[in-house]
């Protein structure tokens, strides 16, 4: 069995390098459509981020407080947790460990964690950034910047609003990526995509289908567009000028998971190892803190990283045929309630991990919820967002 799988890794390795689509830096021979992106308006915001006070009603943080308190005392939830409203910080706390059965590390909510498809958005933003720069457009194929890529009539917006059709790399890839003892990349997705051609499950621009492939092919999109890794890229345009100093990309075996951030844990409270997929990017692979992603929430309200037109785009409801409650946008799931007001949101799981990102710009309101715990792991949006925006 093992020679089988080597042999059919060296096989998959060998079409791939026939076909010319062995990607040692970016997924194709192409160069940058821009060398540097040095000249973007960024602002940072202030390094040392400083609260300022607010008036809350008590009993909404009591509310609060109470919870994720009981939560906690039951094993229902292990994690960090902040919300906030205009622009403040009403209630931040943590509960529980980085390392659950031995009891080390206590979390803080500067902690990072893995927050799994809560990446996306931000994949959508960087993605967004460089439209709005004219280095790309919503309506360009797949093919102006990987020209091989087998499947056609895909644009970015396609990609970006999960209509593409693409299929799914976590599941195809089983049957042409059998060492999992070997991690695999964004270039071998696109590399097993164009040697074997998998079955799509729809034609482009059909209906809603939620794959994680389109999201990794936007992240080998951005380093052929910016001439910049996916993990320099978001460093240097959100990262750094948002003030997430405790976010990072991580890339297996390009990057080292210190041991003392928090493991992704099962239902037994059992360690989940780093995954071979997990040197795929763009569709999870980002570590930030409550406390970080509430400094990118703002500098979406702010407009530091997108104009507010660009990000209206975003947060339209795409698809036709879902409910309003329940759609997608730009990277972005939306829910538009009777009235108008849209709540705005990603939820995502991933080895042990879950995170919960709402936003309810109708009242700058911002509830973020990450766990390293599969055991009550599963929280509700609504509940979650009614404990501030009842």
């Amino acid at each position: 069995m093992q020679y089988t799988f080597r042999l059919n890794r060296f096989l998959l390795m060998f079409l791939c390098w026939i076909a010319a689509c062995n990607y040692p830096e970016n997924p194709v021979s192409v160069q940058p459509l821009i060398p540097v992106i040095d000249s973007l308006p960024f602002q940072a915001i202030a390094e040392n981020f400083e609260e300022e006070a607010i008036e809350v009603d008590s009993t909404t943080i009591k509310k609060i407080e109470k919870y994720f308190i009981r939560k906690h005392k039951y094993n229902s939830f292990n994690g960090a947790v902040l919300f906030a409203e205009k622009g403040n910080i009403v209630y931040k706390n943590a509960f529980g460990f980085g390392d659950i059965r031995k009891k080390k590390n206590p979390l803080t909510t500067q902690t990072p964690f893995q927050i799994a498809s809560v990446t996306k958005p931000i994949t959508s933003t960087a993605i967004l950034m460089l439209y709005e720069q004219g280095v790309l457009h919503l309506k360009d194929t797949i093919q102006k910047f990987i020209p091989d890529f087998p499947y056609k009539k895909i644009t970015i917006e396609n990609l970006l609003t999960q209509k593409s059709g693409l299929p799914e790399y976590l599941y195809f890839s089983d049957n042409y990526w059998p060492d999992r003892k070997t991690t695999m990349t964004n270039d071998d997705v696109l590399c097993m995509m164009q040697t074997h051609k998998p079955d799509r499950y729809y034609i482009p621009n059909y209906r809603y289908n939620y794959v994680n492939s389109n999201f990794a092919v936007l992240a080998s999109i951005i380093e052929i567009t910016s001439g910049l890794s996916y993990q320099d890229f978001m460093t240097t345009y959100i990262f750094e000028p948002s003030g997430m100093h405790h976010s990072f990309v991580h890339k297996k075996d390009e990057t080292e998971l210190a041991d003392t951030l928090p493991h992704g844990h099962d239902d037994r409270r059992r360690r989940i190892p780093d995954s071979y997929f997990n040197g795929v990017v763009g569709d999870k692979g980002i570590f930030t803190s409550v406390e970080d992603l509430f400094l990118f929430d703002q500098s979406l309200y702010n407009q530091n990283l997108l104009c507010d037109t660009t990000q209206q785009l975003a947060y339209k409801a795409m698809h036709k045929r879902m409910w309003k409650t329940d759609n997608y946008g730009l990277g972005w799931r939306i829910n538009e309630r009777p009235n108008g007001n849209k709540v705005i949101y990603h939820s995502g799981w991933w080895k042990g991990y879950r995170s919960y990102f709402i936003r309810m710009p109708y009242a700058e309101k911002t509830v973020i919820v990450l766990t390293n715990s599969t055991r009550g792991g599963f929280l509700s949006n609504t509940v979650l967002r009614k404990l501030i925006d009842s």
